[in-house]
């Protein structure tokens, strides 16, 4: 566990060092919703040259769970070359919620997140696309690692 850790914070200073030539978004909010594992909605504004906060709101019920997250991520946002509209990102954050697994108390959830994904801004109309990987170290109520949530956003810009 320590082992994995360590690789990911490695991997993301290793990004935020070899990251030098850092553009803006081509929109300066958007909103919409996030499909994935657990299904919201997602809220980015632009917070200074290449960089963005993104808030997300989601839930999830099965059978013998049931939880409400709202995270919160620092993303940097790289161009990619030849790919106009397409950026990739990275960044962390964290979240916090509350946990309820059925028939027992329900608890307080915290977490602290990592994030890579690629955002697409369609030329010419207010519709941005994103799919990104969010891995979570849960701090409570136990802590435990969970290798990610990929999700699908889709957003209106403005």
């Amino acid at each position: 566990m320590k082992k994995l850790l360590l690789t990911i914070f490695g991997c993301v200073a290793l990004l935020t060092i070899g990251a030098t030539n850092v553009n803006a978004q081509n929109y300066k909010n958007a909103i919409g919703g996030r499909f994935g594992n657990a299904n919201g909605i997602t809220f980015k504004t632009g917070l200074n040259k290449g960089a963005m906060l993104e808030l997300v709101g989601n839930f999830r019920s099965t059978k013998g769970i049931d939880y409400l997250r709202l995270t919160g991520l620092y993303e940097v946002y790289n161009p990619i070359n030849g790919a106009a509209g397409l950026t990739w990102y990275y960044g962390g954050g964290g979240t916090i919620g509350s946990y309820k697994v059925k028939e027992l108390d329900g608890d307080v959830y915290l977490g602290l997140n990592g994030v890579l994904g690629l955002d697409y801004k369609f030329k010419g109309a207010p519709i941005n696309l994103s799919l990104d990987w969010i891995p979570t170290l849960q701090l409570t109520p136990d802590a435990s690692f969970y290798s990610g949530d990929v999700g699908l956003g889709v957003r209106f810009t403005f």
